[in-house]
Parts: structure tokens; sequence; C-alpha cells
């Protein structure tokens, strides 16, 4: 099969995403020079040649994942100190069920 961004591109495929999620995307993607379109291409045809996934899953992928996430809402934590109620990292951790 032809490559997948090379060929002529005459469908369309439309999805839903958080808008903030959008804009961190894009941002990631636009400095490597791509468009979300472009990005999503490409993961397309590496999906094409890898014949599945282009990545692995694994309980790794999760758990990088999960720290990822923690770190974020850690930030997000602190920078909305000053907007309500403190939360402190061990309380955060124990509502995710979370270790450290």
């Amino acid at each position: 099969m032809d490559k997948v961004t090379s060929m002529p591109k005459t469908d369309t495929f439309r999805f839903r995403i958080n808008p903030e999620i959008r804009q961190e995307i894009e941002e990631i993607f636009s400095q490597s020079g791509l468009t979300l379109t472009q990005a999503i291409n490409i993961f397309i045809q590496q999906s094409i040649n890898a014949g599945g996934l282009p990545f692995p899953v694994t309980a790794d992928n999760a758990e990088v994942l999960r720290a990822k996430s923690l770190e974020r809402l850690m930030k997000e934590l602190e920078a909305g100190k000053e907007s309500g109620d403190l939360i402190d990292e061990q309380d955060v951790c124990s509502r995710l069920g979370v270790e450290l």
C-alpha cells in the first residue's frame, strides 16, 4: 500500500476533543512544525507500518501516565492555592489512589 501521508486526501474524519487538550497538543506539535492533522496522519501511517499501535501499551506506560497526571495535577493545585481550600499532596494522592 502506498504511504498514507502522501496519498490524496478525499475523506474527512471528525472527533471530539477537550478544547484545552487540543490547544496543548497543537502547541506541542507546532514545535515540530506540524499541524494536528499532519500529526494524526503520521500516527495513522505509523500504525499501518507497525500493523497496530506504533508504540507498546504496557502497565509501565499506565504508571508513567499516572505519574505525569499526578505531577500536572499538583502543578494546577499549586497555581490555585489562593482560589480556595488547600489540599495537601498526601490527601491528593490518597484520593487518587496513588502512592508516593
